[in-house]
């Protein structure tokens, strides 16, 4: 198991354990565990809890008690208060917007604490593949420029280090963190990271609803920000950055004080327009630095 808190096992036996465990409770024994998971009946109480703790270890996410019986740990980062909460705002450029087979060739991280920005991460990526001529026009990033850039997997400690548990932020947040997942898994084989995120895209429509689209441009541009250098991963991710904090600032506003309440946030504004518009989303493409 890699040594970082953020990674755990991405195996479908460990999900269908946590899945087991919400259904019974948050605990259940090691043979019933084999039972359901494994497949495998009437075992050896004491070969049970020890395949099930092959299973599970260096996974912060279960405990152990009397060496037979699997608890699910309730980590609280959804109750904590927003104010205590860091986060990480994340971009990410690409050869393209499939993977595999693409890859990144740029990331941008800046992180939040206390409603301010504290510290930035910006690397380009060698992506070990050749950029395609639209992708090189779009982001400026050219094959010469990734050429002596490190690998991800030269990366990827240092990426994991600088998140370490903060709360993962991005514009069409499902695509930058798909991606980077990829990336994880293929230099940590079986492991993702556990960080929960959130979406720009998404709380700025329920933010700030009524705009003409949600695309990072317009967003921006309604709260006076300036994007020094578009699709580029830094550059991106400090204008989702600034909009994250205005967005926080409007929660605030609104009484919202804790992630879970985030999540499920609607402004009045945005609850009249879904009662007098109909519930369509805003639907955005998946393209490399939308």
């Amino acid at each position: 198991m890699p040594p970082f808190t953020n990674l755990v096992s991405d195996s479908t036996l460990v999900q269908e354990t946590i899945d087991l465990l919400r259904l019974s409770g948050g605990r259940a024994n090691a043979s019933q565990i084999v039972d359901v998971v494994f497949k495998v009946s009437h075992i050896d109480e004491e070969l049970a809890g020890l395949l099930v703790s092959d299973l599970i270890k260096d996974d912060r996410r279960f405990k152990i008690v009397d060496g037979n019986t699997i608890e699910l740990q309730a980590y609280d980062s959804e109750s904590r208060l927003l104010k205590e909460l860091d986060f990480v705002v994340v971009d990410i450029e690409a050869t393209g917007a499939k993977m595999p087979p693409n890859r990144i060739i740029e990331l941008g991280a800046y992180r939040i604490s206390g409603g301010r920005i504290v510290d930035n991460f910006v690397t380009l990526v060698n992506p070990e593949i050749p950029i395609p001529r639209f992708v090189m026009a779009l982001t400026g990033i050219t094959n010469e420029m990734v050429k002596e850039a490190p690998l991800f997997a030269e990366v990827a400690p240092k990426w994991l280090e600088f998140v370490a548990d903060a709360v993962l932020i991005a514009h069409n947040a499902p695509f930058d963190t798909n991606f980077i997942n990829h990336e994880i898994s293929r230099v940590y084989p079986g492991h993702r990271m556990i960080n929960p995120h959130l979406c720009t895209v998404t709380l700025s429509r329920r933010a700030v609803p009524g705009l003409a689209n949600y695309r990072l441009d317009t967003v921006s541009d309604h709260f006076s920000i300036p994007i020094v250098d578009r699709h580029r991963a830094g550059s991106d991710a400090l204008a989702t950055a600034e909009v994250f904090i205005r967005i926080l600032e409007r929660l605030e506003e609104h009484g919202v004080r804790d992630l879970a309440e985030a999540r499920s946030f609607r402004s009045p504004d945005f609850e009249a327009n879904e009662t007098k518009f109909g519930s369509a989303p805003q639907l955005l493409p998946l393209v490399p630095g939308f």
